[in-house]
């Protein structure tokens, strides 16, 4: 057993909350990075795209400035429509800052432009590398790497504006290293930022977590506890939140008030029947103890000492049953919650089965009802509380034998007086009667076979189907019982 309930703690194993912790921050994570690669694809696309049009834009421009020329490009021609000012007496191979006008001009310092003649020979430059002609047709931003530099290669063949006749070939090499560039660190920001991202959604995931299943931790504590002790009272917190596990914790401690209330009636029942089965089963012992001693040779004793533990035996078999009628009462709510009756069917029906069985007893009824009522109650136990009164009603009845009996009806409840004109209680008596095993006169009760308990199964049917029962008497006059049930 021991090892049993080791394996079951090492399945609770990891906690709710380090699952919540790792599910949230999961869930974080995962769309952290749908959003890390979406905005990753769409800046580099975008950055990519824009290095492509300013690629084609400066080589438009250069060979549109190139164009200018209406002969065949050489050194000094190119020189002439590339540079803004133009200086004829400048080492054109030497001279740097004359070179550059032209990126000046243009704004791009990571471009370098080759222009050459309709034999492909090579007649400016912009950068210290010489370069062959890729191709004398056009072509447009491609891919390629210059001295290990990723960069586009663009070829453009040079016709002249004004003759309209070839001139020459222009080739160009934008760099995009620094494109390259921002990628990366754009990509190592992300990567850093999910990370981050990830640590933070992981301990704010655990601690959201713990907030939230504080109740459910307190209510575990609070079944360990009761595991423990059984018989402690204690109840689950309830938690200041007004959501699911606020109404588990509701839940659990009705639920938890009702099973110390079964266990209670469960051990008030034992009770009672031990105190109670305790009398006639001595009784029936002494007379065996007679009958052992005497009851042999002496009829009359063997049939007094039989007779007489017959009927203790009867009433230990109705005492066992009205002790089960009252543990079913208390737990009309398990099984007949649903239940409802026909009220004036089942009235008129004691009212009538009791004026078979007592014909010297004068019953009357008064009806204020003018048509069927239903009430919310089992037929079998409405039944039970009318034969209960009914019956106590012509117990205690001495001298005048007579029963009334009134049904009526308010806004939401039916109303019912039973009055007999017996022997009465008293107001010290009347508070009592309710109670488990008490008897106005417990010796006449005894003779009388009762047991003190119908009343107490009356109250218990009625009090767990929301009805009421009051009881008004005066000594020697008569006793009068009213009952009020909700209506359907």
């Amino acid at each position: 057993m021991k090892r049993r309930n080791s394996e079951k703690k090492e399945l609770r194993k990891p906690s709710l909350t380090l699952k919540w912790a790792f599910a949230s921050s999961f869930f974080i994570f995962v769309v952290i990075t749908a959003f890390a690669v979406i905005t990753y694809k769409t800046a580099v696309n975008l950055m990519f795209e824009r290095e492509q049009e300013d690629a084609e834009q400066t080589t438009y421009e250069a060979v549109s400035h190139l164009a200018d020329a209406n002969k065949e490009l050489d050194r000094q021609t190119s020189y002439e429509n590339l540079v803004e000012f133009p200086d004829i007496n400048s080492n054109l191979e030497e001279d740097t800052q004359e070179k550059s006008s032209y990126v000046s001009e243009f704004g791009q310092v990571n471009l370098s432009l080759y222009v050459y003649d309709l034999q492909e020979k090579l007649v400016f430059r912009t950068s210290q590398t010489e370069l062959n002609l890729r191709s004398q047709n056009a072509q447009g931003p491609t891919l390629t790497k210059n001295k290990g530099q990723p960069a586009f290669l663009l070829v453009q063949p040079v016709y002249s504006k004004e003759t309209r006749e070839k001139i020459g070939y222009a080739q160009a090499f934008y760099n995009i290293s620094s494109f390259y560039d921002i990628r990366n660190h754009l990509l190592l920001t992300l990567i850093i930022l999910e990370s981050l991202f990830l640590v933070v959604s992981s301990i704010l995931g655990y601690l959201l977590s713990a907030h939230f299943l504080k109740p459910l931790k307190t209510l575990r504590n609070t079944m360990e506890n009761i595991q423990k002790d059984p018989q402690t009272t204690i109840h689950a917190p309830e938690p200041k939140s007004k959501d699911e596990l606020a109404d588990l914790s509701d839940i659990f401690n009705d639920m938890l008030d009702r099973m110390r209330s079964y266990t209670e009636q469960q051990e008030q029942f034992v009770e009672d029947v031990s105190h109670e089965l305790r009398t006639p089963v001595a009784v029936i012992e002494g007379h065996l103890k007679m009958l052992q001693r005497w009851g042999k040779e002496d009829p009359e004793v063997l049939e007094e000492s039989i007779e007489a533990s017959l009927q203790e035996i009867a009433r230990m078999k109705t005492l066992v049953q009205e002790m089960l009628d009252l543990s079913r009462a208390e737990q009309v709510d398990i099984y007949y919650k649903n239940e409802t009756s026909s009220a004036k069917e089942i009235v008129y029906q004691v009212f009538n089965n009791f004026k078979m069985l007592y014909p010297e007893f004068i019953f009357t009824i008064d009806d204020d009802l003018n048509e069927e009522e239903t009430v919310k109650i089992y037929r079998d136990h409405f039944e039970q509380i009318l034969i209960i009164i009914m019956d106590n009603a012509i117990k205690y009845s001495t001298k005048r034998k007579e029963i009334h009996l009134s049904i009526s009806r308010n806004q939401t409840e039916l109303e019912l007086a039973i009055q007999d004109f017996g022997e009465g209680i008293t107001q010290e008596n009347l508070n009592k009667i309710f109670h488990r095993f008490y008897r106005v006169d417990k010796a006449r009760a005894r003779d009388k076979g009762g047991n003190g308990l119908g009343l107490s199964i009356v109250k218990k049917l009625l009090d767990n189907y929301k009805g009421t029962i009051v009881a008004e008497s005066s000594l020697g006059q008569g006793t009068v019982f009213r009952i009020s049930l909700p209506l359907v």
